[in-house]
């Protein structure tokens, strides 16, 4: 078991006065069988009243609302958690779904439907044919090798890139661009799994990883797929591994845009400074 200490820090500086909106902010890690939260404190300033709720994808939400004006929002999130998941290749896939492809049971399919797709129709011939230089239709592979596959291929093929826009790339222009931030490549790996029939999800977190400048940890996304008998599996397309001892989820979403960590709007002024740190370290 480790215990890990995870500091969130988020700051908009605004033109002028302005009235907020309510905000939702998702930065509580997801707790189960692989991590425990021992401490959790959320600060906001201007104060506001805060308001816990599970959404649908059982995210821990924070729903905060204001009663000041304020040209200034201050967002601290810091919680101690305990984590156990320290062997990710440690699971069994169910029998009939070792090898690909496989059908998913009826209970599970209606289940995981929205998981599933469908791709956007200008996407499908590109993804499709991007697939195909890792698997063609008849070639006997485990479910598992062809997702290491995948994983593997986004990151030895593509090159990273810190992109500080808003938003997510769709996966043909990924793919066009050659270009990507942890969230394209997760969204490019979560489309691909779906145009092989297989139900995945995107993940919002935290990775607790050394930086060269003596900062350890980052805000980070990757994706999980559904493998029966194992469950929800990450995979880190960044990386080019599977998600393991450094990732930290937070929220789960079938679309990537559901789990931004700081959601909201102000009237007012137009324009704020954003800015973001996160630390991660082990105690």
């Amino acid at each position: 078991m480790r215990r890990l200490k995870i500091l969130h820090r988020t700051y908009y500086n605004f033109q002028g006065p302005v009235q907020l909106q309510p905000h939702r902010l998702l930065l509580r890690p997801r707790e189960g069988p692989g991590l425990h939260i021992e401490f959790s404190k959320l600060e906001v300033a201007p104060a506001a009243q805060i308001r816990w709720l599970r959404d649908a994808y059982d995210n821990s939400v924070a729903m905060a609302t204001f009663d000041s004006p304020t040209a200034h929002l201050g967002v601290v999130s810091e919680c101690i958690v305990q984590q156990f998941d320290e062997a990710p290749l440690d699971f069994l896939v169910a029998d009939f779904a070792v090898n690909y492809p496989f059908d998913y049971d009826a209970d599970s399919a209606a289940v995981l439907r929205p998981y599933m797709g469908p791709l956007p129709q200008g996407d499908q011939a590109a993804l499709g044919a991007w697939v195909r230089k890792y698997w063609h239709s008849g070639e006997p592979v485990q479910t598992y090798a062809l997702l290491a596959r995948l994983c593997a291929g986004i990151h030895q093929s593509l090159t990273y890139q810190i992109r500080e826009q808003p938003g997510v790339q769709s996966a043909v222009e990924t793919l066009t661009r050659g270009v990507g931030s942890c969230r394209d490549f997760a969204s490019l790996f979560m489309e691909a799994a779906r145009a092989l029939g297989l139900a995945s999800r995107f993940v919002s977190g935290y990775l607790n990883s050394p930086f060269e400048d003596g900062r350890s940890g980052s805000t980070h996304a990757w994706a999980e797929v559904y493998l029966p008998g194992a469950g929800w599996k990450g995979f880190d397309p960044t990386s080019g591994e599977i998600a393991g001892s450094r990732h930290i989820a937070v929220a789960v979403a079938r679309l990537p845009e559901a789990v931004c960590p700081v959601t909201g709007a102000f009237f007012g002024p137009a324009g704020a400074e954003l800015s973001v740190g996160v630390w991660v370290s082990e105690l």
